[in-house]
């Protein structure tokens, strides 16, 4: 009676492995949801993988992790004088390493905390986080006066699918050798295995530690199956009402009641990116769609995905199946086609 994520265990952990073992210096990304997986379980994997060091999304997931990973703890929110940042755990705070976007933040962190372990972040063309050229410096600068800081690197955050990052990065190295930091790790997100080995090439004399998440949780989608259960099945004839709205069945069928709704996800349609000519028309179609009543669902039925009767309640859906359709039993399972960084599973089984 649940929204499961089913994942073939020995698969599953066959990926992991050989990611592991191509990527040296990985740190698993551990955040948000935990990519369906939540953010426990994927701590437990890191400890099972030997990585030294797990990134996290923001201050208040440490606690998620740090029982059940007992390396280094790298966040990737930006440090700021206020909130989250402020109230870590004492005991955590030998492991934690802080993500320093601003020398002013620099500044504050080191008056609180003169042995903080960070990484500096480097802008980068996505705009989001970090130092220009001219700020590194000012906090090179600034580090020479805090002999107990502990500088572990320098981080670039690349933007996704805008083809190679190699000139934009070996830029934005040129910044950091120029500005003398006492350090020689670099920490990356995005980068091609191509592009990484580039870099390891050109720049010998640095560590590269390649940051990674879905690549890693989610790069094997063949061992991951998700599945509604089937709660109710009702026959209905045309003109039949039916659910919240008081809608009206369109012509005879069944009314299919099953596991999943707003509380996991279903139906919360997170942005993919596309921005094609033919992503547009999709939800040009989905919108006139909703206008009469028919939204695609991501339950499948004999391979096909079935339509919403009505929008998703909040731990079940409701959908069509016009005459002449399978109809499942009570008790069955259906697939279901979801965003794992989007949904929130009632269960995660390890077969």
């Amino acid at each position: 009676m649940s929204l499961v994520l089913h994942v073939d265990g020995e698969r599953w952990r066959a990926h992991l492995r050989s990611v592991a073992d191509a990527h040296p210096g990985l740190v698993p990304v551990c955040k948000g949801n935990g990519y369906g997986f939540t953010l426990a379980r994927l701590a437990r994997k890191s400890q099972w993988l030997g990585v030294d060091t797990i990134a996290v999304g923001t201050y208040d997931e440490l606690p998620h992790v740090a029982t059940r990973f007992d390396g280094s703890l790298l966040v990737l929110t930006p440090w700021r004088p206020f909130g989250a940042a402020l109230e870590v755990d004492p005991a955590l705070a030998d492991r934690v390493v802080h993500t320093v976007s601003r020398p002013q933040d620099l500044t504050d962190l080191l008056a609180r905390q003169p042995d903080a372990r960070f990484v500096l972040e480097r802008m980068t063309s996505m705009q989001r986080h970090g130092h220009g050229a001219r700020e590194l410096w000012a906090s090179a600068d600034s580090l020479r006066a805090h002999p107990r800081a502990r500088l572990e690197g320098v981080a670039l955050h690349l933007p996704l699918a805008q083809g190679s990052h190699l000139g934009e990065v070996e830029r934005l190295l040129n910044d950091v050798v120029a500005a003398e930091l006492d350090t020689h790790t670099i920490w990356v997100s995005h980068l091609t295995d191509h592009e990484l080995a580039t870099l390891r090439a050109s720049y010998a004399d640095y560590e590269i530690r390649p940051r990674v998440g879905t690549a890693l949780w989610l790069g094997d989608r063949g061992a991951l199956r998700v599945t509604a259960t089937v709660l109710d099945v009702h026959p209905v004839e045309r003109g039949d009402s039916f659910g919240y709205r008081g809608r009206t069945a369109p012509k005879s069928g069944h009314l299919l009641v099953v596991s999943g709704g707003t509380a996991h996800g279903i139906g919360l349609e997170a942005p993919t990116g596309d921005s094609g000519i033919r992503a547009r028309a999709a939800t040009l179609a989905r919108g006139g769609l909703d206008a009469v009543g028919f939204v695609r669902s991501p339950f499948s039925i004999d391979g096909k995905q079935r339509l919403f009767a009505e929008p998703p309640h909040m731990q079940a859906s409701m959908l069509f199946l016009p005459s002449g359709s399978h109809v499942p039993e009570v008790g069955d399972e259906v697939d279901v086609r979801v965003r794992f960084t989007a949904t929130a599973f009632d269960r995660v089984v390890v077969e």
